[in-house]
This record gives C-alpha cells, sequence and structure tokens, in this order.
C-alpha cells in the first residue's frame, strides 16, 4: 500500500468514526478563535474554553481587547498558562486587527504568520475552519498519530510534519483530517506508552499497532 493509498483508506475510516469531528474551541467570530488558539498552546481545549468566557465578557470585541492593558488580559488567561507572553501577543495581534485590518481577520497565510504568536499551526487552524482553504494543523496529536500510523517515518518537526502530509493529503480534506486526529489521539491513540491499539480502527493498517511508544 502507497502512502496516498494509507491515506486515503484512513481518512475514509476516521470519517467514520468521528463523522461531526470539528474544532474543539469554542468560537462564533474568527477573532476569538485566534485569541483561543494561541491560549491553547501548552493548555487544554476545555480549560481555554473556561477561560475565555470571562474574557469575552469583559472585552466583547476587537477594539476592546485592542485597548485593554495587557496586565488585566494576563489577570484573566493566567490559568491557561504562560499568561504573560500569550497577554502579550493577544494585546499586540489585537491592535494590529484594529488598526490595519478594519478588526477583521485576513484571509491569507502569509498575513496570518505576520500577527503576533500566530505560527504555521494557528494560520492553518484559521484558513480551514474560518475560511474553508486547505489546511493542515500539526498539534501533537497529528505528530504522534501520522508517525505511528507510517503516513510520515519518524519525522516530528511541525512543519516537515506538515509538508510531507500535503504531498498525500486530499487538500479537501485535511482540516477534517487534523480535527479527527485530535479526537482519535484523545479517545484512543493516546500519548500513553500503550495506546488502546485494542479499539483502534486503524489497528490492522498502523506501522505501529501494539508496539509500545518509546
Amino acid at each position: 500500500m502507497t502512502k496516498e493509498e494509507l491515506a486515503k483508506e484512513v481518512i475514509d475510516r476516521l470519517k467514520k468514526e468521528y463523522p461531526d469531528a470539528g474544532c474543539t474551541l469554542d468560537y462564533n467570530q474568527a477573532w476569538k478563535l485566534l485569541v483561543s488558539v494561541r491560549l491553547a498552546a501548552q493548555c487544554t481545549d476545555a480549560r481555554v474554553n473556561v477561560v475565555v468566557e470571562e474574557l469575552y465578557e469583559k472585552y466583547p470585541d476587537v477594539d476592546a481587547l485592542a485597548e485593554a492593558d495587557p496586565e488585566d488580559i494576563e489577570s484573566i488567561v493566567r490559568p491557561c498558562g504562560l499568561g504573560k507572553s500569550k497577554a502579550r501577543d493577544i494585546s499586540a495581534c489585537m491592535k494590529i486587527l484594529k488598526d490595519e485590518y478594519g478588526g477583521k481577520v485576513p484571509d491569507d497565510f502569509d498575513a496570518l504568520l505576520k500577527l503576533p504568536g500566530v505560527g504555521r499551526k494557528s494560520a492553518n487552524l484559521i484558513m480551514g475552519d474560518v475560511f474553508g482553504k486547505p489546511a493542515i494543523v500539526t498539534d501533537t496529536h497529528c505528530i504522534r498519530l501520522v508517525n505511528r500510523i507510517g503516513l510520515v517515518n519518524g519525522i516530528k518537526e511541525p512543519k516537515k510534519v506538515e509538508m510531507e502530509l500535503w504531498k498525500i493529503i486530499p487538500p479537501e480534506e485535511g482540516s477534517d483530517f487534523c480535527h479527527r486526529l485530535v479526537y482519535h489521539g484523545r479517545e484512543v491513540c493516546t500519548a500513553r506508552t500503550k495506546p488502546y491499539c485494542d479499539k483502534c480502527c486503524l489497528a490492522d493498517i498502523c506501522a505501529k499497532a501494539g508496539v509500545e511508544a518509546v
């Protein structure tokens, strides 16, 4: 089985297993997803979803958050960890949206990368979930699973994993595929030394099924 064939089979099986998989960060506007994905670094999505409720109650739009004192933002987002740097990035990012983009999130990948605190993972998430454009989000679940399955071989650097996946994942499938990897990584193919291979829908085609992680 070629990697392209393996990728198609993995995509098809995960679609059946997680038909409604989507982003696990709560948002109803693009700028809120931008804030949440920055807060999610080294923090669970579940905690971020709780913390942002207070943040958005106090600062309900881009202008309000852009004008907020970073220390006030930090006092709210501290439970997500790395509060000072996250608050600084959020403040700077919102100022740019306010001053340069009329409060809107740009739909250009390179423009997103220029925003404070936005890397390739965040930019891809925005492009896929907000704008419906081809995207591959190489978070920790994605990197772990595609290496175990055999879609990539021993590559751990996010950008390199992304570039390898672009070669074998159909563009229109990338965003949802990565969301499903998150669900599968949390429920079955966990970061445990012994993931739950016995209940994995991919076990018979996975390169590392039954093999202890190192």
